[in-house]
């Protein structure tokens, strides 16, 4: 049995930077999704895109990437008031039922009757959060699929949409004191429910480590290795563990930087969106340096923008985050007081 901490070591800032460098990251990445490296290049020059341009007709704006971590958010908080904050059929249940919020702001249909449980939302009142911001495939269809409130995917599905929005999962369990094992079986059921895939939801499981241990003043380096030993115990662990592997490898090697993100692939799937977020961390000289590494490259800018955002956040707080890139980013606020609400009280 691993460490049960009961009293995180970071402040209500590293709260925060998780989620509003995640946001900085994604929102940065909104303008190039899609986009070839050279083709970056091209129109930003040298080291890429540095600064927030115009996507969905507005400066700063977040994808469903963000918009989907916080209903997850969402979904923690209201598990609070339940006996036990442990029961992971519980948060698996709730979780759902946030994102089944989500589907319906995005002007979609469920399968369910009653599709999402009586919480009083927020985000659903906020009409910003009704934004249709490319959300993906995979996850509109299991939702839209969901014959059961918080069965697990039955897809075979890899694509990164699960892992990126289970980054409040390593906070909310960084206060609730949740051990390791539990905090992995978190982050894995939250991202199950979307992407049938091992590779699709053992990253949930990891990210949700990497972010717990983080906010508790772990290095990165510890915080990968228990990740890892985690992962080992799942069945399907092998190429999410091979990603992680090659990231570190490549992170101590001379490679130039985009050379070993190119290396690690699109990020498109999940364990190429963490392999690259973790690898962009791991070599950051600071908060700003990771994220801009994380989006210029070729495939899912935003994704990996949002997921390097998350670690850099929670290793380094919010203060570390350009003031520019806060000024300028979507819903600021709320995503302050989301990560707020998800540290301890």
């Amino acid at each position: 049995m691993m460490p049960n901490d009961t009293v995180p070591s970071a402040p209500l800032s590293h709260y925060r930077g998780c989620l509003l460098a995640g946001a900085c990251g994604d929102a940065l990445g909104a303008r190039v999704e899609f986009w070839p490296r050279a083709e970056i290049i091209q129109q930003f020059g040298e080291p890429g895109i540095t600064h927030f341009w115009p996507a969905y007709g507005c400066t700063g704006a977040i994808t469903d990437d963000t918009q989907m971590t916080l209903f997850t958010a969402e979904g923690l908080l209201a598990t609070e008031a339940q006996p036990r904050v442990s029961d992971i059929e519980g948060h698996r249940r709730t979780g759902a039922a946030a994102l089944q919020r989500w589907l319906l702001t995005q002007n979609e249909k469920s399968a369910l009757t009653d599709p999402t449980s009586p919480v009083k939302s927020a985000l659903v009142a906020d009409p910003v959060l009704h934004a249709r911001r490319a959300p993906g495939n995979t996850c509109l269809s299991a939702l839209r699929e969901m014959k059961v409130l918080g069965e697990r995917a039955g897809n075979h599905s890899k694509g990164c949409g699960g892992v990126m929005r289970v980054a409040p999962a390593g906070l909310f369990a960084a206060t609730h004191g949740l051990a390791p094992e539990t905090t992995f079986a978190l982050g894995r059921e939250l991202a199950w429910l979307t992407h049938g895939h091992p590779s699709g939801y053992l990253t949930g499981g990891v990210l949700a480590v990497l972010i717990q241990r983080l906010i508790k003043g772990d290095s990165l380096e510890d915080s990968v290795t228990l990740g890892l030993a985690l992962l080992a115990e799942e069945d399907g662990h092998e190429e999410t563990r091979d990603a992680l592997q090659q990231a570190w490898r490549l992170a101590d090697s001379p490679t130039p930087y985009p050379e070993a993100i190119a290396a690690l692939g699109e990020g498109w799937v999940a364990e190429e969106a963490l392999a690259i977020a973790v690898y962009c961390a791991r070599v950051a000289e600071d908060l700003r340096h990771g994220v801009i590494l994380a989006v210029n490259h070729d495939g899912d800018s935003d994704s990996t923008g949002a997921m390097a955002g998350n670690l850099l956040g929670a290793m380094h707080g919010e203060a570390a985050i350009p003031q520019r890139w806060l000024s300028e980013l979507e819903l600021r606020e709320t995503i302050a007081l989301m990560g707020e609400a998800l540290g301890p009280r």
